[in-house]
């Protein structure tokens, strides 16, 4: 009897707090881009092209929001056709092999006015490493056409070599082709479903 009370008492917590709003990526006015250090005198961008994400938040400042964002890395986009190939093999993404890159968060904490902190475990090429990253909340608006809309920007860095990613040339002149650091900067305009 004890047993079932306790577990009652878990599910109704679970059907009390648990978020009821679902929010969608409107991928027209969203992307996931990134950057890294080319010949260490400049820097070369890529995006994504295929993405998802599952959002869930009740908050008008998303403060208890729960994000997890799954990325396709075949659809990696440098705007060049060799690259992007390159980028695929096993030199890099071995996107055969690991064709996802995915960032469940753990934690979304908000540290002053729109600014965030976000924690979770980030997997890429195999390996799950947990990250924290930067983002800007932009607010929540309702529009008659647009419907109900929220917008996120996430920036920061990781080091592609603790995933695994090292591929690397030296240049006669000192340094590398590549750097190890890869800045992500990804802006998400998210839509709230219909209940």
């Amino acid at each position: 009897m004890k047993n079932t009370i306790t577990f009652l008492t878990l599910l109704l917590t679970t059907i009390t707090f648990g978020q009821e709003s679902t929010w969608s990526i409107d991928a027209s006015h969203s992307s996931i881009g990134f950057d890294i250090d080319h010949l260490v005198i400049s820097q070369t961008e890529g995006t994504f092209n295929d993405y998802s994400a599952v959002i869930k938040a009740d908050e008008a400042d998303f403060s208890d929001a729960t994000f997890e964002i799954t990325i396709q890395t075949t659809s990696v986009d440098t705007k060049n056709e060799r690259r992007d190939n390159h980028l695929r093999s096993a030199d890099f993404f071995e996107v055969e092999k690991y064709p996802t890159i995915n960032f469940k968060v753990t934690e979304f904490k908000k540290i002053e006015g729109k600014k965030y902190k976000l924690t979770g475990l980030f997997t890429m090429h195999g390996v799950s490493k947990e990250v924290t990253l930067d983002a800007t909340f932009g607010g929540v608006i309702t529009h008659p056409s647009f419907g109900t809309r929220a917008g996120l920007r996430i920036t920061g860095e990781v080091n592609r070599y603790d995933f695994g990613l090292e591929y690397n040339a030296a240049m006669e002149a000192g340094g590398y082709i590549l750097g190890k650091e890869v800045r992500i900067d990804c802006r998400l305009e998210m839509v709230k479903e219909s209940k």
